[in-house]
């Protein structure tokens, strides 16, 4: 059956988290706006941020200092032209998101700033320890209200249209739209625009343990690599060293602030209950989330334990419940109180620090199409991306591409063909769907990790190419679901991981190898091309 349904806008928003909403509000003004979401608008990584939003606003505080940190975090393979475009912009959106209603913690009148791992200073903006929530909310309220934004809700990405897809000349292709399933009629709709914007975020559950919802499963890198963008840095995945290791707590994060406000790491009272992290940098609990994360992962291998332990019972039980209001509320609900317990956690995939090639503006290779927030390598983050430097990337690119694409001649748009699924059938083996999205988020995690090896990397390449060659017959064969969409962009995604990794013969940042355990004279940028 072909789809029935045809869209037109001026511009496509994919994704409805910080970036994309942003990105909708600043050309709701001007345009006819799509914000396409997978789920519902309250869906997404955004929400989930407890720490807060970086920018230079305090005392003492500089922008030479703010850029030096992302250095060091980066492991100096941050690019110099976009950690200063967003360290300078940092300021002029805390204040646009004031302005807008959200209600950013105050300490005598002025924004309470905390610190976070790897600052140099207190510069962390943020509301209590629950800022993506609070700023979602703010930017779901404004969006509703707009007229000139049309949300589409429970609409999956099927994949990009660009003009070399519909017979074009490949040396002028450009993006003209997208297929994207309609969940509630179970039809692929097509949408048409002379920009569309991906801001879909990372790709955490390519990964066993994550503290990414189940919405993070890199949709937006896989389609725009599919049509034909190069993808950058994408060996370093970010590894949250403190997620809630508990049955009942699905990746529930424990803020980094914990920790900036004087939480240490322990090992657990069987393994003696020190704290170990001195032993591994001089920074101890403030040391970058890369090396904190792998301190964790070897003291649980050298002891043999299932986690380690935060401990911030030496903080009074009302700064902990004026500071981690919900931090605090979701432990007590399992049988866990900061004031007086050792909180377990343990490291998960939390960020995807590469993506898809842009420049400034948030432009990709491919003419007509952006990237924005997680989805995209802005060379920001380098190998390993400082604290709470996310959001505020976020915001700063959304008004960049916006900004982009008000100053571009939109070309008129050719017909595009309905989506044709009239040789396909339902499929009657879903269970292979699940099998093969379990395996892969279990390999990935065993040999693609916090820590890797030529070999680990080899076996799970292998296990790739497999999977790549059952989904795509899949795909070619049965109607498209959800679940079928999702696995195909996280083998896509994973592929990518491994084949970047594969690319660097050093330990940097947040890819650490056994077999190149040294670092490069020289920091340099992954870059994956598609085949032509």
């Amino acid at each position: 059956m072909t789809s029935p349904t045809h869209h037109s806008f001026d511009v496509l928003i994919v994704g409805s988290g910080l970036a994309g909403l942003s990105a909708a509000l600043h050309l709701a003004p001007t345009h006819r706006v799509a914000v396409i979401t997978k789920r519902e608008l309250s869906d997404g990584s955004s929400g989930w941020a407890q720490g807060g939003i970086a920018a230079v606003m305090g005392e003492g505080d500089t922008l030479e200092q703010h850029v030096d940190d992302t250095f060091v975090a980066g492991a100096g393979l941050c690019d110099e032209a976009a950690t200063r475009f967003v360290v300078e912009h940092a300021a002029e959106n805390i204040h646009w998101l004031e302005g807008l209603g959200v209600p950013f913690s105050r300490e005598d009148g002025h924004l309470h700033l905390t610190r976070e791992g790897g600052h140099s200073e207190r510069r962390i903006v943020h509301v209590t320890d629950a800022t993506g929530a609070a700023v979602q909310a703010t930017l779901r309220t404004k969006v509703r209200m707009q007229p000139n934004i049309t949300l589409f809700e429970h609409h999956v990405l099927v994949d990009l249209i660009t003009s070399a897809k519909l017979g074009g000349d490949k040396a002028s292709n450009r993006c003209l739209g997208l297929y994207a399933l309609n969940e509630a009629t179970d039809t692929v709709e097509s949408f048409a625009a002379p920009h569309t914007i991906l801001a879909t975020g990372g790709a955490g559950k390519v990964y066993l343990y994550t503290t990414n919802p189940d919405t993070s499963t890199g949709d937006g890198i896989a389609a725009a690599w599919r049509a034909g963008c190069r993808v950058g840095n994408m060996e370093f995945i970010q590894f949250h060293p403190t997620c809630l290791y508990h049955p009942h707590a699905k990746s529930f994060l424990i803020s980094e602030a914990v920790r900036g406000e004087g939480a240490l790491l322990r090992l657990p009272p069987e393994a003696g209950g020190t704290r170990f992290m001195p032993e591994h940098d001089p920074r101890a609990e403030l040391a970058t989330r890369d090396i904190v994360a792998r301190s964790i992962d070897y003291e649980m291998k050298r002891h043999g334990v299932d986690c380690v332990y935060l401990d911030i019972t030496h903080k009074p039980k009302a700064f902990l419940q004026e500071h981690f209001p919900n931090i605090y509320a979701r432990c007590l609900e399992l049988g866990i109180d900061m004031a007086k317990d050792w909180i377990p956690v343990v490291p998960a995939a939390h960020f995807t620090c590469g993506g898809v090639v842009t420049d400034l503006g948030g432009r990709t290779d491919l003419h007509g199409l952006y990237a924005i927030g997680e989805t995209a390598y802005t060379g920001l983050h380098g190998a390993n991306r400082l604290a709470s430097n996310s959001l505020v990337e976020c915001m700063v690119y959304a008004r960049a591409a916006a900004d982009a694409i008000r100053g571009d001649q939109a070309a008129p748009l050719p017909d595009l063909p309905a989506w044709d699924d009239s040789r396909v059938t339902d499929a009657d083996e879903s269970v292979v769907i699940s099998h093969n999205w379990d395996e892969l988020r279990r390999f990935m995690w065993d040999y693609v990790g916090i820590v890797r090896t030529n070999k680990r990397l080899e076996r799970a390449a292998h296990r790739i190419d497999l999977l790549n060659s059952e989904i795509q017959e899949f795909y070619s064969s049965f109607h498209v679901t959800r679940d079928l969409l999702e696995l195909r962009n996280l083998v896509q995604v994973a592929e990518l991981i491994v084949r970047s990794a594969q690319a660097r013969h050093e330990s940097r940042g947040l890819h650490y190898s056994r077999d190149y355990p040294d670092l490069l004279p020289e920091a340099k940028p992954t870059f994956l091309t598609p085949a032509p």
